[in-house]
């Protein structure tokens, strides 16, 4: 029979952090004042209002010269504004994950992103989280999303997704994936505690092998009360207690399982660890002693009185057989001890060089980042090892509080240091980004910075691609160089880390682009159906437009009421035209478009303007051996008789006219029934339409 216990139980970094700055603040300022619970442990609260940190329930009641901490869960953004405004000094203890949220918050909402909070919206945590945006959402699980998503012009708001840092995981990505499914803008920041989910994950392994879990922590401990949950989906005796006084009968248990939540103090942990252990012996020692009973029952055993002399002899031969009995279990007792002190005393690990570390911001020096680690070297990233840029300032990358990820890249355990590298780290990270991008053939999004022999070099997230002339997307021989500052998305298509070679494909992204947006079109088209399209090229008798991946064609008929001869006369390649789809035919993937408005009458639009007897500026569009026909308005046309040209005789209409040529000629005649008119050049006065003229 053991107890076994987890190794991420009790304090984490946040809340012992939390702990020690209101130590450290009420010693030094001879007393402080918390607003609310520093964290959520009763005793830890009573400890503090001993060493002279007292709650106060009214912000108000605080004046200039007052000293607060901000409890581990952060405040409202508003309360602590104000406190600031009126002269109180303020410490802030919030655990630098809260505040990562809260920056994330306060940035969805500069960008007109709609924030969303996964959590438990009565927390203290999330209500200081919501406080840093105008109209965020909370919502505690998959249904309330669900709910919310009803409406469907919520599903086309950009969201920005947050979870509370001690949200359960499955809570969080369930009420992601509905998220994922139904919006079309939504970004997802996990920010689950890194601890929260190690202290979860090893809660359930731990649950799944015992008789019996006990959960160690305050009932307001939102953390402790999720660890409580998931341990009862893997064990069907789960009870949560606040010390060891609360302990339940663990009888028939030959297994036992410990873990608390991240505001237990490790002395209540060691309580009730030592409380578990001694009644499982207890147990054990009453089932040994039944067991002997049982065994010297007159009734079933008849043993032989020892002789007098052989007494002594046998008796000290009992006691050595006990105490060697007794010698596994005491050390087997004493392994769990030191085992249990070296789990609680997190400060005194070693790290190693090549180790993987995660540590928070603590000071920014002109010449390095010291970050507190958790371990008994001090840690610095010397400010070349911050980033690949030479020229950064490293407030810009990072800032006190901040929670960063490095290598260590040396030791000295002398001087009780050791040095770190974002840099290296970050490389690392980006190779092993590229090598998951190739195996999984994820778009990757980047900017082209130069032409190179054969192609282009994009930059992805500060990994150089080359991208071949003929992945490039654009026709052979065309000019790369003018690519160069485009944010371009590819594929990553060869990828060889030894050689720091990384070969990508623009064209494949642009083909799939292509093709998605061809079956949208022949999914959607009808005829009478207007697009906006472009151009792509030109013949003598119309022109191809581009409407979304597929190419149409405008006869040249359909370009204007005006006649034209040559497609040229309208439009040119990359213009764009408001088109719609006169016939189309799948089978054959043909589809005629028109440009010209067959709802527009010309010839109404010729009576509303004209009439008998007025002089009209026409353009000569045709000539015939017996006279000219000129347009009097887009899509209606008049005659100019070869005897109506000139004053004189004419022998041959382009003796005086050209197509083309731009004329005053007088409506002589309308027929409405025929749709035809007659024009005289010969009958408008002299001077007509020159400088200083009638018009």
């Amino acid at each position: 029979m053991k107890v076994l216990t987890a190794q991420s139980a009790g304090f984490c970094y946040g809340v012992r952090r939390a702990v020690e700055l209101a130590e450290r603040t009420a010693a030094e300022d001879g007393g402080c004042s918390l607003l609310g619970d520093l964290i959520h442990n009763a005793y830890v609260v009573e400890d503090l209002e001993r060493r002279g940190a007292r709650k106060i329930q009214d912000p108000a009641s605080l004046g200039p010269g007052d000293t607060v901490v901000i409890r581990s869960h952060g405040e409202l953004r508003g309360v602590v504004e104000d406190l600031k405004r009126r002269g109180v000094r303020c410490v802030d203890a919030t655990c630098p994950n809260v505040c990562r949220i809260q920056n994330l918050v306060a940035r969805a909402e500069a960008e007109g992103r709609q924030s969303v909070i996964i959590g438990e919206p009565n927390h203290p945590e999330v209500m200081g989280v919501a406080s840093w945006g105008d109209h965020p959402l909370v919502f505690d699980g998959p249904e309330a999303v669900k709910a919310w998503l009803q409406t469907p012009e919520n599903r086309d708001l950009p969201l920005t997704v947050v979870a509370q840092t001690t949200c359960v995981r499955e809570i969080f990505e369930s009420s992601w994936e509905i998220i994922k499914k139904e919006c079309t803008n939504a970004k997802k920041f996990d920010t689950i505690c890194g601890a929260t989910q190690r202290r979860q994950t090893e809660a359930a392994e731990i649950a799944a092998k015992v008789d019996v879990m006990v959960v160690a922590g305050d009932r307001k401990s939102a953390n402790t009360r999720h660890l409580a949950e998931i341990c009862r989906k893997y064990c069907p005796r789960v009870f949560q207690v606040e010390n060891a006084d609360e302990l339940p009968d663990l009888t028939g248990c030959s297994v036992a399982g410990l873990t608390a939540g991240a505001s237990t103090p490790a002395g209540i942990i060691k309580e009730v660890v030592a409380a578990m252990s001694e009644e499982i012996k207890n147990e054990v020692a009453q089932e040994t002693e039944a067991a002997e009973e049982t065994e010297l029952r007159p009734e079933e055993t008849v043993a032989e009185e020892p002789k007098a002399e052989e007494a002594p002899v046998q008796a000290q031969e009992a006691q050595e057989q006990a105490e060697e009995a007794a010698a596994p279990e005491a050390a087997a007792e004493a392994g769990r001890e030191e085992s249990f002190e070296e789990l609680l005393d997190q400060s005194i690990k070693t790290l190693n060089t090549g180790e993987k570390v995660t540590g928070i911001v603590r000071a920014i020096t002109p010449t390095e980042v010291e970050v507190d680690v958790g371990a008994k070297q001090t840690a610095y990233i010397k400010f070349n090892e911050l980033s690949d840029d030479p020229n950064a300032n490293p407030e810009d990358i990072v800032k006190v509080g901040d929670e960063i990820e490095a290598t260590v890249i040396r030791v000295n355990d002398v001087e009780g240091f050791a040095e770190l590298s974002k840099k290296r780290l970050d490389a690392q990270k980006k190779w092993e980004d590229v090598e998951r991008a190739v195996e999984e053939k994820t778009i990757q999004e980047g900017v082209v910075t130069e032409e190179n022999k054969g192609g282009i070099v994009v930059n992805v997230d500060g990994v150089r691609v080359f991208v071949p002339a003929s992945q490039s997307g654009k026709p052979r021989g065309a000019d790369l160089s003018a690519m160069r500052g485009e944010h371009v998305k590819l594929r990553i298509t060869e990828f060889n880390r030894a050689r720091r070679r990384v070969v990508g494909s623009i064209r494949s992204v642009l083909d799939e682009e292509r093709r998605a947006a061809q079956e949208q079109v022949w999914a959607n088209i009808e005829v009478g159906k207007r697009y906006t399209g472009t151009v792509k090229s030109m013949t003598s008798y119309g022109v191809f437009v581009d409407i979304g991946g597929v190419d149409g064609m405008v006869h040249i008929s359909e370009l204007s009421w005006s006649r034209i001869k040559d497609p040229k006369e309208v439009c040119k390649v990359g213009d764009t035209l408001e088109v719609y789809v006169i016939s189309f035919d799948p089978d054959r993937r043909k589809i005629s478009l028109g440009v010209k408005d067959h709802n527009r009458d010309p010839w109404s639009d010729f009576m509303n303007t004209y009439g008998v007897g007025d002089i009209a500026k026409v353009r000569v569009v045709k000539l015939m051996t017996f006279g000219a026909f000129a347009e009097v308005v887009p899509g209606v046309d008049g005659l100019i008789h070869i005897s109506q040209i000139a004053d004189h005789r004419v022998e041959r209409p382009e003796d005086v006219l050209a197509e083309g040529d731009i004329v005053y000629a007088k409506i002589t005649a309308v027929d409405e029934e025929r749709q035809k008119i007659s024009l005289s050049m010969r009958a408008v006065p002299a001077g007509y339409g020159d400088e200083g003229g009638e018009e």
